[in-house]
């Protein structure tokens, strides 16, 4: 008689994907949509993206588009009229000058740049460094380009900034890229040209290349952003990364764009025009009218996150949730140790308690455990109402933890 044993199921997907986690949202997800209706308003400190729409004469140049019947495939790098426009704003704001032709290609956001930076540049095994915390998608994508995430760790007491002694001390032969972004999602860190200076001499001093995240380039409080290829040496070896969704609130546009040196961004559009194909017509146009005449839209919402910025960092230390001041971007990452709690049971018990939405600082890395990061794209009434909220809930813990 054969065996009747069941064999073990096949497992039907890839090793490599099966290698990535979850991206953590789940657990919360489940949790946000479990809590009943009523009772007080949810206020979400969470999601990473403006609270402005985009601006109108940005969505007229999208409608007119479409008015004209500009609906069809575009060129896979994206319209030249476009690419002129992005190596104009680099050189405007930089000083670096790109060739729009050879050097330049238009994305699906600026995450769809960072996935093909990683699949250009990745053998497997290829080892890529970058601090911790970090963009929760880094090290997917760097799993899935078949590389090795290596972190870095960084401290509140440095701001959570990169220091160069320690990522030299993470570099083995099989590392090819140091990939950071700054400012920097989750904690608003920003570097100087100084201390990104140290950065390159790393880079050139071991001959690796370098993937720069500059998506919140435009958002930065009292300090000047250098762009990374700016620095000696730095523009022949390194891919930037920028977009449109946070600067000017185009977030569901689905546009962003990458720079470098044309053997990689050939390499980019290679994979490009086989896979994703091309960049969506209307948002386009509606690029290239935000670079055009968008400068007063970014000047007036930056102006707002400033206030926000203060407001919230502000009543957080006031609170006790002891929090470094963010120099870019529109994060607040505050320690909740005071709590006694976790990152995760602080989210979690925040969210049933009191209804205030903010993510827990482990999703971002070891080194994030303990803190949470708080987004001040939000009103100001949302933001004071959620820090009046967050006051009970930390003296409420707080004091159980000191008794």
């Amino acid at each position: 008689m054969p065996d009747k044993t069941e064999a073990s199921p096949r497992i039907r997907t890839s090793r490599q994907v099966n290698q990535v986690p979850d991206v953590g949202f789940s657990k919360f997800l489940n949790l946000f949509h479990s809590l009943p209706q009523e009772g007080q308003r949810i206020i979400s400190l969470g999601v990473g993206e403006p609270d402005f729409t985009t601006p109108w004469h940005i969505c007229e140049a999208g409608l007119e588009a479409l008015k004209r019947g500009q609906t069809r495939y575009t060129p896979s790098a994206g319209f030249p009229e476009l690419k002129r426009a992005v190596a104009q704003n680099i050189e405007n704001r930089s000083g670096v000058r790109y060739d729009p032709d050879s050097e330049i290609i238009i994305t699906v956001g600026s995450s769809q740049a960072m996935d093909l930076a990683f699949r250009a540049l990745l053998d497997p095994g290829d080892e890529v460094v970058m601090p911790d915390p970090y963009y929760i998608c880094y090290p997917p994508c760097i799993t899935m380009a078949h590389g090795i995430p290596m972190t870095v760790p960084t401290t509140a007491e440095n701001s959570f900034k990169l220091e160069a002694k320690r990522l030299e001390a993470r570099l083995t032969p099989r590392t090819k890229v140091i990939l950071f972004g700054y400012p920097a999602n989750p904690t608003g860190t920003e570097m100087s040209r100084e201390e990104l200076a140290e950065i390159a001499e790393v880079a050139q001093k071991h001959d690796l290349l370098v993937i720069s995240d500059e998506i919140y380039s435009r958002l930065t409080y009292g300090v000047e952003h250098t762009c990374f290829p700016s620095l000696p040496g730095m523009k022949e070896r390194t891919v930037l990364l920028d977009g449109f969704s946070k600067a000017y609130a185009m977030t569901g546009w689905r546009l962003g764009y990458a720079a470098g040196p044309a053997d990689i961004i050939a390499a980019m559009v290679k994979i490009h025009q086989n896979t994703m194909l091309s960049p969506a017509s209307m948002a386009q146009m509606a690029a290239i009218e935000a670079l055009k005449n968008g400068e007063d839209d970014v000047r007036q919402m930056l102006g707002e996150y400033s206030q926000r910025r203060q407001v919230i960092v502000r009543g957080l230390n006031n609170i006790g949730l002891s929090c470094h001041e963010p120099m870019g971007a529109f994060y607040a990452f505050p320690s909740v140790k005071i709590t006694g709690m976790t990152s995760g049971e602080f989210m979690e018990t925040l969210l049933r308690e009191e209804r205030v939405v903010v993510m827990p600082g482990d999703l971002f890395g070891r080194q994030g455990e303990g803190f949470v990061r708080c987004c001040y794209a939000a009103s100001l009434p949302d933001i004071e109402e959620a820090l009046a909220r967050l006051a009970r809930f930390v003296q409420r813990h707080a004091g159980a933890v000191r008794s």
